[in-house]
């Protein structure tokens, strides 16, 4: 539907020159959401939803996906906004700093994690999902590395744009910064107002696009806004774990994705964006669905061919089972994890690295580090870097 614009211009001045910067009309549309368009879509995502939060009967334990999966979306996220970190070097950072990798990429993927993490834990204590918690996973994601310098969780007090290489030729200016707090306050009006008859997937559709317009941050502002999707699927009960996460859809439609968003801001177009958003929620939960299945097929075969293996049968199962939930490990943590000895750990390595479902990661003698492979290989799926 062609509402025209969803919100005024307002003459404010960045960088010493003056521009037009957009302020966002408050939530929901007006007028409202023609919903009969999406109700195809919805009844798809919907459905994709609830096979995802199934996915315990999948797996013996969610949080052996989960660990490694949340990972994968902070390197997704990230890599959306330019750093150059892939999933392994992820794994390998949170054990040692490896010489080669990009130190500030890697710390800034790391920081996602944290902030990830931080959120569903106040979400869990019933802490309810507000501007004071939106703050707070920002001033995680920005507490070190780059970014760290931008007034980690605050809300900015200058003029942004995005594109361009100044104020003038920029493609898009987010309301100035005098408008952002009460911006940010409608917003969470909003997420919390009883709206019987707006389903909780397209409000947080509607969400997103509002915090990508009113950009309340100096820098960081599309993970946190990829993060708040996430974070309102689990605040509403459509998920009981944090398995759905939109970043690789966006960046396999990158293009699709910012002229959408160009298009509710100039016309309106709020059924549009929507259309694509529920559509990437149901690609993306059925892609989770699958990486599970497949996993869980995985183990299946590795255990098998253990079980078929001899003597040590017992411990190499209990290293086994440690790196399905730790993909990456060194010995002194399989230890820790499966109260074997040492020389028990190391041989069932050794067992599992012939039958070629473990390798050595660092090329050291010494603080060696072991990831399992086949695991890694169906995660970094949609990580490549070109």
């Amino acid at each position: 539907m062609i509402r025209g614009n969803t919100g005024r211009y307002e003459e404010t001045v960045a960088a010493g020159e003056v521009v037009r910067a957009f302020v966002p009309a408050p939530l929901p549309p007006d007028p409202p959401l023609d919903l009969a368009v999406l109700q195809g879509p919805l009844e798809r995502a919907l459905l994709a939803i609830g096979r995802l939060d199934a996915l315990s009967t999948l797996l013996p334990d969610t949080g052996l996906f989960l660990y490694t999966y949340v990972r994968k979306e902070a390197v997704l996220s990230s890599q959306i906004e330019g750093t150059q970190s892939s999933l392994s070097e992820l794994l390998l950072f949170e054990h040692t700093e490896v010489p080669g990798v990009p130190f500030d990429d890697v710390v800034e993927v790391s920081n996602y994690v944290a902030a990830l993490e931080h959120g569903l834990e106040r979400l869990r204590e019933g802490f309810p999902l507000c501007n004071r918690l939106i703050r707070e996973i920002h001033g995680i994601l920005l507490s070190s590395g780059r970014g760290s310098g931008k007034a980690p969780g605050e809300f900015r007090r200058s003029q942004n744009w995005l594109g361009g290489s100044r104020p003038a030729t920029a493609h898009f200016v987010p309301p100035p910064p005098a408008e952002v707090p009460r911006l940010m306050s409608d917003l969470e009006k909003f997420l919390h107002r009883e709206q019987p008859g707006l389903p909780a997937l397209i409000r947080a559709g509607l969400a997103h696009v509002q915090f990508e317009t009113i950009h309340p941050f100096l820098d960081g502002n599309g993970r946190v806004g990829r993060l708040l999707i996430t974070f309102l699927l689990c605040h509403d009960g459509l998920l009981r774990d944090p398995l759905l996460y939109l970043s690789l859809y966006f960046k396999q439609h990158r293009e699709t994705y910012y002229d959408l968003l160009d298009g509710v801001r100039r016309v309106g177009d709020w059924e549009a964006w929507l259309a694509f958003f529920l559509d990437g929620v149901a690609v993306t939960a059925e892609g989770a669905v699958v990486t599970a299945r497949r996993l869980t097929e995985l183990f299946r075969k590795d255990r098998v061919a253990i079980q078929e293996g001899g003597r040590r049968t017992g411990s190499v199962l209990r290293v086994h089972r440690a790196f399905q939930g730790r993909p990456v490990a060194s010995l002194p943590d399989l230890v820790e994890w499966t109260g074997l000895s040492f020389p028990a750990a190391s041989a069932a390595v050794g067992v599992l690295g012939q039958l070629g479902m473990v390798r050595e990661l660092t090329g050291k003698r010494r603080n060696r580090v072991f990831g399992y492979e086949r695991y890694i290989t169906i995660l970094n799926e949609g990580t490549e870097l070109p």
